[in-house]
């Protein structure tokens, strides 16, 4: 069976985190790594702009940072609460497909919602997970040599006034909503845990991997504490 290693990384700034996954995925391009990569983490508040960007869908640019990298799709944020996820996954041992690739990024993240007992779904024409017609997660992929980078952003706790910042991911009229509206109130008291906890049994059931723990994550969090 595929193995991938999952790293819980702590909060990351968005530069280094971008650094670190390209640095991984020329690793496992190269045959350094030995096998997959999930890196999950946070980022302090942060814009991105993908390939596809436009430029009128950055409404207020002013007090954050913005990045253009090389992913796909259109514009989106990142901040407190939001589980992002960075597979550097070897595709040749999947499959060499990039449709199918999102599809099954999208499938994790509906299986990790189903945990969480919130029902989720594909939206027709989009990229990204939807709950009940707002959007829950994005999805923003770049591939070399069929080794992944990039990946999701789920909103577990985001605060979502940030979104008005831009139209996300370039999509008019779209409503954002994160784990936590959508979860009953009182119901929960370890929502990014759990989140996280589900994410990992979603790429389980999804890729058919067996997931092994980084203490490489651990050293990270460790170490970012004693910084504090």
């Amino acid at each position: 069976m595929k193995v991938l290693e999952v790293i819980e990384a702590g909060t990351i700034p968005y530069a280094e985190a971008l650094d670190w996954q390209r640095q991984l995925a020329e690793d496992r391009i190269a045959g350094r790594l030995p096998h997959d990569v999930l890196l999950l983490l946070e980022h302090p508040p942060v814009v991105t702009l993908g390939r596809n960007s436009h430029v009128g869908n950055l409404l207020e640019p002013s007090g954050i940072e913005v990045f253009e990298v090389e992913r796909g799709g259109d514009v989106t944020f990142h901040g407190p609460g939001q589980l992002v996820g960075y597979p550097i996954l070897d595709l040749s041992a999947y499959k060499r497909d990039l449709h199918w690739y999102l599809r099954t990024l999208e499938q994790a993240l509906i299986a990790a919602l189903a945990v969480l007992d919130i029902p989720a779904e594909r939206n027709a024409g989009f990229t990204g997970v939807w709950t009940r017609g707002r959007k829950i997660a994005s999805i923003g992929i770049h591939v070399k040599q069929w080794v992944t980078w990039h990946g999701f952003a789920l909103n577990v706790t985001t605060d979502l006034a940030h979104f008005d910042r831009i139209v996300p991911c370039g999509i008019q009229g779209v409503e954002m909503t994160s784990v936590e509206r959508e979860t009953v109130k009182g119901k929960r008291e370890r929502l990014w845990d759990e989140s996280v906890g589900a994410v990992i049994a979603g790429f389980e059931n999804a890729f058919g991997v067996s997931v092994i723990p980084s203490p490489e994550g651990a050293a990270r969090q460790e170490h970012a504490s004693l910084r504090t």
